[in-house]
């Protein structure tokens, strides 16, 4: 048996591999024509990359090849440091079945020696890199998504059973910055099912209790809590601090006042409910052409007629699964990755254990996001509803992840 030298092999992949160099690169590149896969490792990849050009290391270039260049006729340019890595790589994806594959001669060295352009990525801390490991292993997230995660906003209404898991599955995901809004204070009967509670939170306000269970799971994240009834003198401030909104409350009023917000600033709106073993989410996206709350029920019920929680019950684990998968919408949301549930209702049945979906269409004649809307500013339900207002404000700033009152 004949073995080949490094050496040997490198000319032998120069013969069968086709090569450019990064003048021909740099034309290819500003005209859309490649793909250009840099495949230097991560501590290399911090030092500087090219616009445009997609990271896969090279341990794992065959595993992720197919999410980022689906079509095997694809031109693709593969990049590492100086030309040598590539050619393997290269000759790799021709193995896989990729027609139209070059290395780039001389690598990002060549690349900067040529007077091109390239910029110094934003990259995970060592710490951060080690907390969502399991992130980044995935390509729909990896470093750039974790990043989008950890420079977004999102914002919660009510901290209790659909806000509890859903905050906190955020924060675990290492959202940058979360609100939290309501005005209640911890009661036992919340400890059943609102998860991010205490037995010593106690008389506690939520947001405070919330907040500080978010402090001790990941330092990354930002809280800001707002002790207050939304209304419409507030809503809107508020809301429009935040990049899309997760709605857990527990009454109309409050259900119409945040979907007509949100319209009016062109919110995302990820919305659910829950009663007793049957629960549903949906995601609400009226600047992109989708449906909102209204273009379902149009108008709020009046007092009495829909019980609440309080009056028909709820099964302690229920808001954990519908208040998980308004997290999982978020993330998806923010990374732009999935299907969204925009214009689709995910029903859930506990005791059936079954998922359903039922369509929802936008309603052209809706009053808020229809072609004439009606509704053209925010209404408080109060007294239509018969819920009293309560409005209450504590605390300041700062900017070192810890809690913040509003």
């Amino acid at each position: 048996m004949s073995y080949l030298t490094s050496d040997q092999l490198l000319n032998k992949l120069r013969k069968q591999i086709k090569e450019i160099d990064v003048h021909q690169l740099a034309r290819q590149m500003k005209d859309g024509e490649v793909t250009l896969l840099d495949i230097r490792e991560l501590d290399e990849w911090a030092q500087g990359r090219i616009e445009g050009s997609v990271h896969i290391p090279r341990g794992f270039l065959e595993l992720r090849v197919e999410h980022y260049v689906p079509d095997r006729n694809r031109p693709i340019a593969v990049l590492c440091a100086g030309g040598v890595r590539s050619l393997l790589g290269a000759r790799d994806l021709e193995e896989m079945g990729y027609a139209n594959v070059v290395s780039v001669a001389g690598g990002f060295n060549a690349w900067k020696n040529g007077g091109y352009g390239f910029s110094t990525p934003r990259m995970l801390t060592e710490d951060q890199r080690h907390r969502y490991s399991r992130h980044t292993v995935m390509p729909e997230v990896g470093e750039e998504g974790q990043l989008k995660l950890l420079d977004s906003s999102v914002l919660l209404i009510g901290a209790g059973g659909l806000g509890s898991p859903a905050a906190i599955y955020l924060a675990a995901a290492g959202v940058g910055k979360i609100g939290l809004v309501d005005f209640d204070v911890v009661d036992t009967s919340n400890l059943q099912r609102q998860i991010i509670h205490r037995l010593a939170d106690v008389d506690r306000p939520k947001v405070e209790s919330a907040a500080n269970t978010i402090a001790q799971l990941n330092p990354d994240v930002k809280v800001v809590g707002y002790q207050t009834q939304l209304t419409s003198e507030n809503a809107l401030d508020i809301i429009g601090q935040y990049d899309l909104v997760i709605n857990g409350s527990d009454n109309f009023p409050t259900r119409y006042l945040v979907n007509d917000a949100c319209v009016l600033l062109g919110k995302k709106l990820v919305d659910a409910s829950i009663f007793q073993f049957e629960g549903q989410v949906t995601v609400f996206d009226a600047a992109n052409g989708g449906p909102c709350y209204r273009c379902l029920y149009p108008d709020p019920p009046p007092p009495g007629e829909v019980p609440s929680c309080a009056e028909g019950g709820v099964l302690g684990v229920l808001p954990g699964i519908i208040g998980s998968l308004e997290a999982v919408e978020a993330i998806k949301l923010i990374l732009g990755q999935g299907d969204p549930l925009v214009g689709r209702l995910l029903l859930y049945d506990a005791l059936d254990g079954e998922f359903r979906e039922v369509k929802v269409h936008k309603n052209l004649n809706c009053p808020v996001c229809g072609e004439h809307p009606t509704v053209t500013g925010l209404i408080d339900y109060q007294e239509f509803c018969g819920i009293p207002h309560v409005t209450v404000a504590v605390g300041n700033d700062n900017d070192k992840g810890q809690p913040v009152w509003a």
